[in-house]
């Protein structure tokens, strides 16, 4: 790798943040990552804080925050010495919605084990009772939980 003072380019940049090119070019193109310096050549050639922001970035990824999120946090970053309440918030908020997919997955999964325990290892012949089970009708509250793989 560069020495700490040489400019990286793209590939170098995204192997050094552990993610690929496709996605350096999604977080610039999104304004997370702010459009680097171009060489003479037209290579993009970023400065060592651009790694430290896909870092940090990618840590925000890990925790499964949204992009409107993680642009909030990196302007409070982006601001020294403002005010922090706003990332407090903004943690608070996504907290709320980890523990709202929490309960939904919950739900599910007592409904799952619930339409399980419907299979009486039926027979050759006859239809497992979780197959018959899911072609019932039932009412708008007894149906799975929605949402809980999307965000």
């Amino acid at each position: 790798m560069s020495s700490p003072a040489t400019p990286l380019r793209i590939g170098e940049l995204a192997q050094a943040a552990g993610m690929d090119v496709d996605t350096v070019r999604f977080y610039e193109k999104s304004g997370l990552l702010p459009a680097p310096a171009r060489s003479d050549n037209n290579y993009r050639r970023y400065d060592r804080s651009a790694l430290q922001r896909l870092r940090f970035i990618a840590n925000c990824r890990a925790l499964d925050m949204s992009l409107d999120e993680i642009r909030v946090l990196l302007a409070h970053m982006d601001q020294p010495g403002a005010d922090c309440s706003v990332v407090d918030a903004v943690v608070a908020e996504h907290l709320g919605h980890v523990r709202e997919r929490i309960a939904a997955l919950q739900l599910l999964e007592r409904q799952l084990a619930l339409l399980q325990s419907s299979c009486q290892h039926a027979g050759s012949g006859e239809l497992c009772g979780i197959v018959l089970a899911l072609g019932e009708a039932r009412p708008a509250d007894a149906l799975p939980a929605r949402g809980v793989h999307s965000r």
